[in-house]
């Protein structure tokens, strides 16, 4: 094989950029737009969160980072997405507990594994769910629900966005405290499925804090029980489970930033102290409270320890309850 000076040159040239250290490269980064992959619809938690984070992103890392929306089977589709992605820094996903911690219980194959495919950044928001109800409903409270959902089961619907859901699993908390027969009505997401609340095709569902804050302070739904042990600022006129007399329904869900396994420890590093610096600024803290929850930043590791916990206890529910996704 002939080859010129001149391509000789262009392969020492290429070889030295594949040889160069990746702490280099890693100092390059990001040099193009970055992709913050949600695995469910506009206006569910997981976009109410990443859209404002995406813009305060955009400032640190001085290149744009544009939020897509790949919804489908309880969050799963846009995770595996993100799980194939090149380890670059580039494809980067706004997790959630349902495709994290629960689906991994409830599916017997997934197109990827939560703890080898994926490198935690840190986590953004921690925040209950909230049992509502269709506003015209004379119901007010979590008794009042079960006694007419025990005598009505076939008018009481329940929402959920796909079965081994956040709201779903949460449901079934409620269903094994009250003994309730529930019928399930899933959807994609969970903003589908509040259109469908308020609009009275459904008539209950566990809201995320996220998708239900707001609509719950223009009293567009009603709130019957925060899933925590305490009160939330966000909506403080509403009980929490154990003043609800259902402190079994504890459930606090989280959303975090991961990238692909594989991806640069230093682009980790940087992604994480830009994840950290805009999460915690007075604005966005302010925002969250309003709507989603509390701001919790985390380091990787402590993400990662978090994944593998909220993983065994979603488990047991799901085999206490015998759930399967498939």
């Amino acid at each position: 094989m002939r080859i010129t000076a001149r391509r000789f040159s262009l392969a020492l040239v290429a070889l030295a950029v594949l040889a160069a250290p990746v702490s280099t490269r890693a100092a390059e980064y990001p040099d193009h737009p970055i992709q913050l992959i949600v695995p469910f619809p506009p206006g569910g938690p997981a976009d109410i969160v990443a859209r404002p984070m995406a813009e305060g992103l955009s400032r640190a890392l001085g290149q744009p980072v544009v939020v897509l929306n790949k919804s489908g089977a309880s969050g799963t589709i846009g995770a595996a997405f993100v799980a194939k992605a090149e380890p670059d820094g580039y494809t980067l996903l706004m997790g959630t507990s349902n495709e994290l911690t629960m689906s991994p219980g409830l599916f017997d194959k997934l197109p990827y594994d939560p703890g080898r495919d994926f490198a935690p950044v840190s986590t953004t928001v921690l925040f209950p769910n909230v049992l509502v109800v269709n506003k015209d409903l004379p119901i007010h409270t979590v008794q009042e629900l079960v006694t007419a959902t025990r005598a009505h089961p076939d008018l009481f619907n329940y929402g959920t966005s796909g079965i081994g859901s956040t709201n779903h699993l949460t449901a079934e908390l409620y269903r094994a405290a009250t003994k309730l027969k529930l019928n399930y009505v899933p959807y994609r997401g969970g903003a589908p499925a509040m259109t469908d609340l308020m609009g009275g095709r459904i008539q209950a569902m566990f809201a995320t804090m996220p998708s239900a804050a707001s609509l719950i302070n223009a009293g567009s739904i009603r709130a019957l029980m925060v899933t925590d042990v305490r009160r939330w600022s966000a909506i403080p006129n509403v009980p929490d489970a154990k003043e609800a007399g259902f402190p079994q329904v504890e459930v606090i869900s989280f959303n975090g930033v991961l990238a692909p396994a594989g991806t640069p420890s230093a682009i980790i590093d940087k992604l994480h102290g830009a994840v950290v610096e805009v999460m915690n600024t007075s604005q966005m803290k302010a925002q969250m409270a309003k709507s989603a929850g509390e701001v919790s930043t985390s380091t990787p590791e402590e993400f990662a320890r978090m994944l593998q916990r909220d993983f065994q206890a979603w488990l047991a529910v799901i085999k206490a309850n015998n759930i399967h996704a498939n």
